[in-house]
């Protein structure tokens, strides 16, 4: 009887802790308040001081300050980074690559702990410190960016992934030369997409919609970047812009032969 006892005891606390919700703790910083579990206790430091840098950086290329204070939240796992993103996104079945590790919107940033990229990621290794400092500056940028946007979370967005993403990509130094020398060689090869719309697809989807910010960056200058800022739809952006999708393409495709 008391072995019965103690097993179902036993049990009834597994059972238990199971279902019990997970306990977040919350911390303040300049700008934005992370909240974690017990199993970041020790590396937050780590992690914090990477999303102050992504912050720093997203302002320094701006030349601006965000416009409110955000959450940055470390999942624990990726069950409750998926629980949260079909909660956010009103998308109950959906289930995150696993090459998907963060995302960012005006009002936070969602990050799976560094400490379960081994178990849980593929592509994206924390020990790289240079590549996860851009991918966090990638999403800080997502953040200034909702905060400037008609549309925070970026769901009413039309036809413009490859800006917003291409503008992240480009601003947290993701467009790298090897990336530029991809899509160059995509186009004397000419394997590349046939319009804008259909820039951040594929393996090239970094290096394709940041090479098209960089040249609106460098023909039109950063004053024009942040003019972009507000807007959601392409018609609004080539209106602004003052040119065709063709010309805009034509014109990026000799500026991509021409990079070194």
């Amino acid at each position: 009887m008391k072995l019965r006892r103690t097993l179902l005891i036993f049990f009834t606390l597994i059972i238990f802790s199971a279902f019990t919700p997970t306990e977040w703790k919350a911390e303040k910083h300049s700008g934005y308040v992370v909240r974690y579990t017990q199993q970041d206790e020790l590396t937050r430091a780590a992690y914090i001081s990477i999303f102050d840098q992504g912050k720093k950086e997203a302002q320094n290329f701006f030349s601006e300050a965000y416009r409110s204070d955000f959450e940055v939240k470390i999942h624990p796992n990726r069950q409750s980074m998926d629980t949260q993103w079909q909660t956010d996104w009103k998308m109950p079945d959906f289930k995150s690559e696993c090459w998907m590790v963060a995302s960012g919107v005006a009002t936070k940033l969602d990050l799976l702990s560094p400490a379960r990229w081994k178990e849980e990621v593929c592509e994206h290794s924390y020990e790289d410190k240079e590549k996860t400092q851009k991918l966090i500056t990638h999403e800080m940028v997502h953040v200034f960016h909702g905060q400037w946007n008609k549309s925070p979370d970026f769901s009413e967005v039309e036809q413009l992934d490859w800006w917003v993403e291409g503008l992240a990509t480009y601003a947290s130094g993701q467009c790298d030369r090897q990336r530029r020398d991809e899509v160059k060689k995509a186009l004397t090869e000419n394997k590349l997409p046939s319009t804008l719309d259909k820039f951040w697809s594929g393996k090239n989807r970094y290096g394709l919609s940041g090479s098209v910010v960089m040249y609106i960056d460098q023909k039109y200058g950063r004053a024009k970047l942040i003019e972009l800022l507000p807007l959601t739809k392409k018609k609004e952006l080539l209106d602004v812009l003052k040119i065709s999708e063709d010309q805009l393409l034509a014109d990026w495709k000799k500026f991509v032969i021409s990079l070194n």
